[in-house]
């Protein structure tokens, strides 16, 4: 049966397109990514990663939808999502909607989390205090005071770790990249271009 009739049977909210399948791999290493889950959509595949970061020093998980022409084997183009305040990983992927359109044009699809998460980032004076400070918002820079100095490191996770990873494990196009955001995201777009 065809993707597509799979989503329109399953679902019929537009915002949920997707049909599931579960994996997980429970070793992690530094350079090692997890793969969460991973949903049939539009042809490609829409997954969610874990991996254990060098530069933030703590697990980091991320987005990426696959168009049919990257499972059939070609390197593809990706655009790097960079989400606003208090989002993470998964909100572009569930609420945008934006499989459809990538699969058509063969694009890769990467969203990262916001900020660093976990116990050792939340027990920070502040961290969890208010919505545009700390957990959830990172600003997509690296912070230059401590305590915040040692997690708070998106600018470097970003171009420095995430980027060679996908583009050396996945089926990316690491010389076709785009960047864009919403918000925060916004901002993070223009500083990182």
């Amino acid at each position: 049966m065809p993707c597509k009739r799979l989503h329109i049977k399953m679902m019929s909210n537009s915002q949920k397109t997707c049909a599931s399948s579960y994996q997980k791999n429970s070793t992690m290493t530094s350079d090692a990514l997890e793969l969460r889950s991973e949903h049939a959509c539009f042809g490609g595949v829409q997954r969610f990663y874990r991996h254990a970061s060098r530069e933030i020093g703590l697990p980091m998980q991320f987005a990426l939808y696959l168009p049919p022409q990257a499972l059939a084997g070609a390197q593809v183009p990706a655009l790097l999502y960079l989400a606003g305040l208090t989002c993470t990983e998964d909100t572009f992927a569930i609420k945008a909607g934006a499989q459809r359109l990538a699969a058509e044009l063969g694009l890769a699809l990467i969203a990262p989390d916001t900020s660093p998460r976990g116990e050792a980032v939340s027990a920070l004076p502040g961290a969890t205090a208010s919505w545009d400070f700390g957990v959830g918002a990172g600003f997509y820079l690296d912070a230059t005071q401590s305590p915040w100095n040692t997690h708070w490191r998106m600018e470097s996770y970003l171009l420095q770790e995430l980027l060679p990873l996908v583009g050396q494990h996945l089926p990316i196009d690491a010389q076709r990249l785009g960047i864009f955001g919403h918000s925060m995201g916004g901002h993070g777009a223009l500083t990182l271009a």
